[in-house]
């Protein structure tokens, strides 16, 4: 069945109506989004919601976080409003949305605010976007609300931009999905003013967001990011109608151009005055290059100028592209349209020809009356290169000659022998079967030789057949005047059919060498696939890019320290200092670019998604092979399949490496476990045991007394030490979370003095503690190892004698304690790395220790919420600083009614 022009696809419009009725099934979302909190958004979603109510819509309410706004609350009286779901949460009653009321209510509109909010344990989706999927599917319109810095894809930017970062986040995918999105917009000065009068946040919040997040500079950010986006939106959406309007149209709704560079335009004029006009409109613009079988065949300085014009083009802000197609006007109209680009600039020479000009503007005009068509003057000389002439006693003309003129003498004895072979068959086969044999010369002429030569036959079968084979023979005389016609018609159908067949041989000449390189690049993707190391894929890399530039190839790796080192047996004329610089810059040089382009070779580098893997050099034995075009993507191409294969054996080399290291360090920690366990019993015995014998001998007042005290001292430092070694374990093995209660910092400093108690008596213990410290939420077990950790460190490291201290003060939203010392001090440098497990400051240093009490305090910090640490004081010593959040007190009321989840843990208010 043969296609009908303009007719719709059968298969397209299945799946078309498909999907049509599969949104008629599914329910319709509705978004309401904003720049930031307090704009407004859930009072336009219960405004709007009320609206609908009145026109008949059954309006029911799934959750709306009102945050004690009463305008807000006052919208809600006369909606129906559904029960929350009672979750418990760290032995704590907390509230949810309740999807399985809501889908067995099944209401026409459902309002669930927060599109956000992550869901607690227990629930049957972790994310609430999950449950507005579920509700969709179940055939229910939801309405909702999404702030800008919930956007997955934007939400690194918004981190960057307030310093704020937010950890729930929306697939963008559910936006872009939505049926409908509104935007809620409020200036900043609005907004500011609001927060300031309390309707945002209560007045202790409200101060300190405005310090943070809502200062003007970042919600001026957030607003601009909330337009842009949701402009976005609009505009694929208004691409997805225009594509779907029959005829598919431009729609002029921005300004956009395209330029079309044809063969005369190789002196950037019309790219210049292209860039000014763009700049001047405010618009984006495209550049384009569209080759035909007749442009191919331009003299290659003549395809390298109009090259670098494209690349001129690309510098000054447009996007290029080189199109291979056989028709100018619909290469051109069909990038237009499926671009939406509204208006098509071209060059006008200065004495129009209507041969080309006239015709491509003519069908231009005729076939996109919805665009523009912009003219440019070219300059007098064309803006062509000048045309060498070859002198007679040039070297190149005799081997131009030689290689022509075979195949013109060879279509003339092809003709010679079809009219010997021809006349004596004269008698038995009429003349039109005669035409037909030398018509099938022309065939083969120009299958064989080109359209030259066949026209040379095609004129020559004209001329024997008239003499030899039409009455009177041996004469170019004719008896009858029809045979004019025959003539004619034979000249035409013969030139006709050797352009034509010429044509095809010329078109599969092209596909067969598009083929090669699809090919090659299918044969190198699948050999680099299976490549197991980097020396493998600069092998394989070597032997395709040889093979398919005729040229010799290197493929340069960097070191450790990002220095590219040419290998054993690689080419020695590769410079490295260009390679070096091609590496350190991503960007191409050498020859066929505008970085040292009188280079031998081409430079490019290996650009991974991640970074740049190395550099691959070319040296082409015929340097114009990297000026085609074809050539240059297909180096290009091999240049990114081999920077992914780099890429991938270096995630392949660092998975490999993170597998051995959690293994290595998880039979560590069952090791240390282990040991830990079995050591702890009979440690136990020897400090009791050492402390009878102690108060034994001290009973009898034997000399050998102190020798007991110290034999107790060591068995309690090695008690400490495995209890270190059990409580590591137990930290990396995740199962240990803090039990959380309200604790004085007094008494967790008290517990850990008298911990250490006996090691202590040689160091005078200064403390700073204010009166009026706050409670802090913490394991008091943990807490106090940390404490016993820090002073037991600065014990082991200071003389006996040296003073400690351990100071306490409010610092913004957290408490901040630090353990002082007068002794020796960090070494220089190491103040983040003794953190690390089995890290100590003083290698050399013969105090007992496996360097994993610091390691621990830091895992206990962590785990709290807070940060640790380490300095060296202006006045000399060690300092070791951690600190705790601090949250507002239990209250009364808290312990009577307990808060409900959107109060404890508010996923939309910025910290």
């Amino acid at each position: 069945m043969t296609e009908v022009p303009g007719r719709p696809d059968p298969d397209a419009l299945l799946r078309q109506v498909t999907a049509d009725e599969a949104a008629a099934r599914r329910g319709k979302l509705k978004i309401f989004f904003g720049a930031a909190p307090g704009v407004g958004k859930t009072y336009a979603m219960l405004a709007a919601a009320r609206q609908a109510r009145t026109q008949g819509v059954e309006v029911v309410v799934g959750l709306v976080e009102t945050h004690g706004r009463p305008e807000t609350e006052a919208l809600l009286d006369g909606l129906e409003i559904l029960p929350r779901k009672p979750v418990e949460h760290r032995g704590r009653m907390l509230t949810e949305f309740d999807l399985d009321a809501a889908l067995a209510r099944r209401p026409a509109l459902l309002l669930v605010d927060e599109l956000a909010h992550s869901n607690l344990p227990g629930c049957r989706h972790p994310k609430r976007w999950q449950d507005v999927e579920e509700l969709l599917a179940a055939g229910i319109d939801v309405w909702t609300t999404l702030n800008v810095q919930h956007l997955e894809s934007l939400n690194d930017v918004v981190g960057g931009i307030t310093g704020v970062r937010v950890w729930e986040t929306v697939p963008d995918q559910v936006f872009d999905a939505a049926d409908e999105v509104a935007l809620v917009d409020l200036p900043p000065d609005d907004l500011l003013t609001r927060l300031k009068e309390g309707k945002v946040y209560l007045p202790e919040q409200a101060a300190r967001a405005a310090e943070h997040f809502f200062r003007r500079g970042n919600l001026i950010a957030l607003r601009d990011l909330a337009l842009r986006r949701t402009a976005e939106r609009v505009d694929a959406q208004m691409q997805g109608a225009r594509l779907a309007t029959p005829g598919s149209q431009v729609w002029a709704t921005s300004e956009s151009l395209l330029v079309c560079l044809g063969p005369g335009d190789t002196d950037g004029k019309l790219v210049r005055t292209a860039a000014r006009l763009a700049s001047r409109l405010n618009a984006h613009w495209h550049a384009i290059y569209i080759e035909t079988p007749r442009l191919q065949r331009l003299p290659e300085a003549q395809r390298s100028a109009i090259l670098a014009t494209l690349k001129l083009a690309q510098e000054m802000g447009a996007e290029t592209a080189v199109l291979a197609a056989p028709d100018l006007v619909d290469a051109a109209l069909d990038y237009a349209r499926e671009r939406n680009l509204s208006k098509i600039v071209i060059g006008r020479r200065a004495r129009p020809q209507r041969r080309w000009w006239g015709q491509f503007m003519r069908r231009l005009s005729e076939r996109a009356p919805d665009i523009d068509l912009i003219a440019v003057a070219r300059r007098a000389d064309d803006g062509r290169p000048p045309q060498r002439r070859v002198a007679v006693d040039d070297a190149p003309a005799p081997r131009i000659a030689k290689a022509i003129w075979p195949r013109y003498v060879a279509a003339a004895l092809l003709c010679l022998g079809i009219t010997a072979l021809a006349t004596p068959l004269r008698d038995y086969l009429e003349l039109t079967n005669i035409v037909m044999l030398f018509l099938l010369g022309v065939v083969l002429a120009a299958f064989r030789w080109g359209r030259g030569p066949a026209a040379l036959l095609a004129v020559l079968s004209v001329a024997l057949f008239d003499f030899f084979f039409v009455p009177p023979r041996l004469t170019f005389a004719v008896s009858d005047a029809q045979y004019l016609l025959t003539f004619a018609v034979m000249l035409i159908v013969g030139l006709t059919i050797g352009h034509l067949t010429a044509l095809l041989r010329y078109q599969a000449r092209i596909a067969g060498r598009r083929e090669e390189r699809i090919r090659n690049l299918y044969q190198m993707a699948k050999a680099l696939a299976s490549a197991l190391s980097e020396a493998q894929v600069a092998a394989i890399s070597d032997r395709f890019v040889e093979a398919s530039f005729r040229a010799q190839a290197t493929v340069l790796l960097p070191d450790a320290a990002g220095k590219l080192r040419p290998q054993d047996g690689q080419a020695p004329t590769v410079d490295v200092a260009i390679a070096q610089w091609c590496f350190d810059h991503g960007e191409p040089a050498g020859v066929g670019t505008d970085t040292l382009p009188a280079a031998r070779a081409a430079y490019l580098p290996l650009k991974a998604p991640v970074g740049v893997r190395g550099v691959l050099v070319v040296e082409p034995s015929h340097p114009r092979l990297l000026h085609i075009p074809e050539q240059r993507r297909l180096l290009e191409t091999y240049a990114a399949l081999i920077a992914m294969a780099l890429e991938r054996l270096h995630f392949a080399t660092e998975a490999h490496g993170s597998r051995l290291g959690a293994e290595s360090e998880r039979l560590r920690s069952s090791l240390l476990a282990a040991l830990s366990h079995d050591l702890r019993t009979p440690l136990t015995a020897l400090v009791g045991l050492a402390d009878t014998l102690t108060l034994q001998l001290l009973a009898v007042q034997a000399p050998e007394s102190e020798t007991a005290a110290a034999i107790r001292d060591q068995a309690l430092r090695t008690s400490r030490l495995v209890d270190n070694l059990l409580e590591m374990a137990r930290l990396q093995s995740g199962t240990v979370q803090p039990r959380k209660e309200w604790l004085a910092l007094e008494e967790l400093i008290g517990a850990a003095i008298k911990a250490l108690e006996p090691s202590l008596a040689g160091h005078p213990l200064q403390t700073d503690l204010p009166a009026d410290l706050p409670l802090v939420q913490g394991d008091a077990v943990m807490l106090e190892r940390v404490l016993v950790n820090l002073l037991d460190n600065a014990i082991k490291y200071t003389p006996p004698g040296t003073p400690l201290g351990i100071t306490a003060r409010v610092a913004g939203d957290v408490l901040e304690v630090a353990v002082w010392d007068e002794g020796p001090g960090l070494p220089p440098g190491q103040e983040r790395i003794i953190f690390d497990r089995f890290t100590r400051g003083q290698r050399e240093s013969a105090i007992a220790g496996v360097g994993l009490g610091l390691a621990i305090c830091q895992a206990i910090i962590d785990a709290h919420g807070g940060h640790i640490r380490a300095e060296n004081r202006p006045e000399g010593g060690a300092r070791f600083v951690f600190t705790l959040p601090l949250a507002p007190p239990p209250t009364a009321a808290d312990e009577v009614a307990p808060p409900t989840h959107a109060q404890a843990e508010s996923s939309t208010a910025p910290s």
